[in-house]
């Protein structure tokens, strides 16, 4: 069998089991928010959603403090996933065996009305060994609004923190070069 063809059929499924273990993981989210079980799901048609497979290869870099990557699901057990806490970048310790490192994006934190945070990361290389990493985000429907849910909202008590918008427009202002100096969370901040 071409190696395309069997790296093709290994993706596919790799990618349904991936997103089964994300509608499990909203699930969870969905009930610690007193939500019904498939409500984040619901929200954000994710049934339709989008979902994108990256894998990053980094081999040995003379000057590892010039490289920035993405971040990371699982691993070679080279670290080099990193995120900001308390304004400094802190190494994340992700080398447990046949796990999944879970990074929530802003989408859930606008989704849950700053509940659940949005992690700032990066990935750094090193000048010794090779690493591999595969990720594979999953986001709403492109044409999903995304917004505090209203279960969470109330104008006295808990009033919406996030404007609400198109999830492709969302891409589309974050994979422009419209964004300096703030995160495209700031932008849609109400």
């Amino acid at each position: 069998m071409p190696i395309n063809i069997c790296c093709r059929e290994v993706l596919l499924e790799y990618s349904k089991r991936t997103r089964d273990v994300v509608k499990g993981l909203l699930s969870g989210i969905s009930t610690s928010l007193r939500l019904d079980q498939c409500y984040v799901e619901k929200a954000l048609k994710l049934e339709s959603g989008l979902q994108i497979l990256v894998a990053n290869l980094y081999p040995p870099c003379p000057q590892p403090e010039l490289a920035i990557g993405l971040t990371l699901l699982i691993n070679n057990g080279v670290g080099g996933l990193q995120i900001k806490h308390k304004g400094k970048w802190v190494n994340v310790n992700n080398d447990l065996p046949n796990s999944f490192l879970v990074n929530t994006a802003d989408q859930l934190e606008i989704f849950s009305n700053g509940k659940f945070k949005s992690v700032e990361h990066r990935a750094i290389v090193n000048n010794a060994v090779t690493r591999l990493s595969v990720v594979v985000a999953n986001g709403p429907s492109l044409d999903a609004v995304v917004e505090p849910a209203y279960k969470l909202v109330t104008e006295e008590r808990c009033p919406p923190a996030y404007n609400p918008m198109k999830y492709k427009e969302y891409l589309e202002m974050q994979q422009g070069n419209q964004i300096i100096g703030k995160t495209c969370l700031d932008r849609v901040r109400v």
